[in-house]
């Protein structure tokens, strides 16, 4: 009985270690990225993704949690801009602009807190395409150990691009007066 209890530790043991290598071999860094095709001017576009006010009016963090409770920093809109949220469903955290290029790129640094410790950018950036704008959700940051070893078992790329999908078709919803 005693060998058959050590020979299970010692595969449970080897599996566990097998799965600690594969996670560590995994990418350090990750990237999430959504496209739509907005009819509408950059121009139009852009002042919901460098106003808070405006942006959250579409961002689907804020659909996601009736309930999620924010404060803006000083600013509202433009570089320096910041929203911190507190959420049952979208956790915790604070986002800031930090870059602005008018009317084709809105960076921002994502802080989140919780339900993890996270450090991460998103991107935005808007594309002419004929009369109509591409505008691109990207988000990438680091991967510590901690992040890949969940990224083993679930997608950030399909967790988070679902949510992206969801806030680009809200926004393109606003942008061309369907809303």
């Amino acid at each position: 009985m005693s060998q058959i209890v050590v020979s299970a530790g010692a595969v449970a043991a080897a599996l566990a270690l097998l799965l600690m290598l594969y996670a560590a071999s995994r990418p350090g860094t990750f990237r999430v990225e959504r496209r739509a095709r907005i009819d509408a001017s950059a121009a139009r576009i852009f002042p919901y993704l460098a106003d808070l006010r405006r942006f959250n009016a579409w961002n689907p963090y804020e659909r996601k949690d009736p309930a999620l409770r924010g404060e803006y920093g000083a600013l509202t809109s433009g570089g320096g801009a910041s929203d911190a949220w507190t959420s049952e469903k979208a956790g915790a955290g604070r986002f800031e602009i930090t870059e602005l290029a008018e009317p084709s790129r809105v960076t921002m640094r994502l802080d989140f807190v919780k339900p993890f410790d996270a450090h991460n950018v998103a991107e935005f950036t808007l594309r002419p395409d004929g009369d109509a704008t591409v505008v691109t959700w990207a988000m990438h940051g680091p991967s510590p150990f901690p992040s890949k070893l969940i990224q083993v078992f679930f997608s950030i790329d399909k967790m988070v691009g679902a949510d992206f999908s969801a806030g680009l078709a809200n926004l393109k919803a606003l942008a061309e007066g369907r809303a």
